[in-house]
């Protein structure tokens, strides 16, 4: 998890502010960075966020008592969990799917809470964790779990050894928290602790958790290590952060965005054979006919048929139940 100061022994992202300049300022004043690490995003300008009602999806959804304070979980169908994370601005979400013999943990989030303590809540079959990209809020736990699987690139390799930007080290800033920090995290700069990777994993790749197969589907383009996990035979697609109903994030520095819109298009073309998508932030629900509808919003940002909102430093373009974010 990340190596946090330990003491011893929400409105959507959809309608967040914005203050690209902040991040992008603190961005250009890191030393020795590596290209392509950064999270992206914006350093939140008021509470807002914190304070509006909870996405009505949440209603229908089965919550499941923990004792982990810092986690909300949700059975999503008997055998998949979504762990949800509220009271931090990126509203991140990972997923625990269980097969008859093994565990698959989809992200691992922040690392504030105890990740690796949930899971063994949840399930006690042994867990493989499979980051959809390496960004900070997907991969903040993975130190805790011995069995860890990224692809084989640069961006990968220099995330799992905690390289981190200014923007991750902010995480836990007040105006990033909605609520307490568990009891035994400090308020301070967030850092990554480094895992080790057991296996690299490869495009098309199956993974078989005993009565469950996944499929692995490369789809670079918000960072160039994302993928998303297909469970065929349930019709679900867990789609990190290519796909969330909010503002997506394409401006960061390793996002490529022809590749996203190739890695959209190829999504959409799944999107009849789905009954369910299960994002990485905000609502851990959503229908698939979004890809469809993504795929069309892609097509006429490049097309220049749409006008965005503009800022001094952003271009959103806003669509229906999403907007896809991009730097001027």
């Amino acid at each position: 998890m990340a190596r946090l100061r330990r003491r011893p022994a929400a409105v959507s992202r959809f309608v967040r502010p914005f203050a690209l300049a902040t991040f992008l300022a603190s961005a250009s004043a890191l030393a020795g960075g590596q290209d392509g690490v950064l999270e992206g995003g914006a350093v939140p300008a008021t509470d807002d966020w914190c304070r509006g009602p909870r996405p009505a999806a949440f209603a229908s959804l089965e919550r499941v008592p923990t004792a982990q304070d810092w986690f909300e979980v949700y059975r999503i169908r008997a055998d998949v969990f979504a762990i949800y994370e509220a009271k931090q601005y990126e509203e991140v979400i990972s997923y625990l799917i269980v097969g008859d013999e093994k565990a698959l943990l989809f992200d691992s989030g922040l690392g504030v809470g105890h990740m690796a303590a949930l899971v063994r809540e949840l399930s006690s079959k042994p867990v493989t964790v499979l980051n959809s990209h390496t960004h900070f809020d997907h991969v903040g736990g993975n130190a805790e779990f011995e069995d860890v699987w990224n692809t084989d690139t640069p961006f990968s390799h220099a995330s799992a050894r905690g390289e981190l930007d200014a923007y991750g080290r902010a995480t836990l800033e007040p105006d990033r928290l909605c609520g307490e920090l568990p009891a035994d995290v400090a308020t301070g700069p967030y850092t990554l602790r480094p895992w080790r990777v057991t296996h690299r994993i490869h495009d098309g790749e199956r993974i078989d958790l005993g009565g469950r197969v996944l499929e692995v589907i490369f789809t670079p383009g918000h960072a160039p290590d994302s993928l998303v996990l297909l469970d065929r035979a349930r019709g679900l697609l867990f789609t990190g952060d290519t796909y969330y109903p909010g503002p997506i994030y394409l401006f960061a520095r390793g996002t490529d965005f022809d590749a996203y819109a190739r890695s959209v298009s190829q999504l959409a073309r799944l999107a009849s054979e789905l009954q369910l998508l299960l994002p990485a932030h905000t609502v851990p629900v959503a229908e698939p006919a979004q890809l469809v509808a993504l795929e069309h919003a892609v097509e006429e940002v490049r097309a220049g048929t749409v006008e965005p909102v503009t800022t001094e430093d952003t271009l959103e373009y806003r669509f229906d139940g999403f907007s896809l974010l991009l730097a001027r």
